[in-house]
């Protein structure tokens, strides 16, 4: 058990270092589209920034994980590893994506009572933070169950 929570301290701090990655492209993203004008004409801007900034993160987090976090399997190449990685990955991302889609389009597009009080930049980033949330613990147990070696 000891070891287990190890391993899942090290996922922890690979999760965070790669959330600020993620958290801050997400946000200079989202300032910028606001800035151009481009999240007038496309209200789901945040999409856009969350799959940029997601692919950019996704291989920090492949790179740091595979070396501090997980035993690598012998049985797989280092392309199976990644192909593997990055398609649990795109799960989450789906996860991750949905989770925004509700929270943003869904609960504060439509409650009034919500938008009184929670800016639109302090709503994306309680959903951000939240959708984050889901997605680590499928995450860790998915890349766990998949690409660690077995004892």
């Amino acid at each position: 058990m000891n070891k287990l929570l190890k391993q899942i301290a090290r996922f922890g701090i690979v999760g965070v270092i790669c959330f600020l990655i993620d958290f801050g492209i997400y946000t200079v993203l989202n300032l910028l589209f606001r800035a151009t004008g481009f999240a007038g004409s496309f209200p789901q801007y945040y999409l856009v920034s969350q799959f940029i900034s997601f692919i950019i993160s996704t291989v920090a987090n492949y790179l740091l994980s595979m070396k501090y976090v997980f035993v690598r399997r012998d049985d797989l190449s280092r392309q199976k590893e990644f192909l593997i990685f990055f398609i649990l990955s795109c799960i989450g991302l789906v996860i991750n994506e949905l989770a925004l889609f509700v929270g943003m389009d869904v609960i504060y597009g439509n409650w009034q009572w919500m938008r009184s009080w929670m800016s639109t930049g302090m709503a994306e980033t309680f959903w951000k933070l939240f959708a984050t949330g889901v997605v680590m613990v499928y995450n860790f147990i998915s890349r766990k169950m998949t690409l660690e070696k077995k004892s």
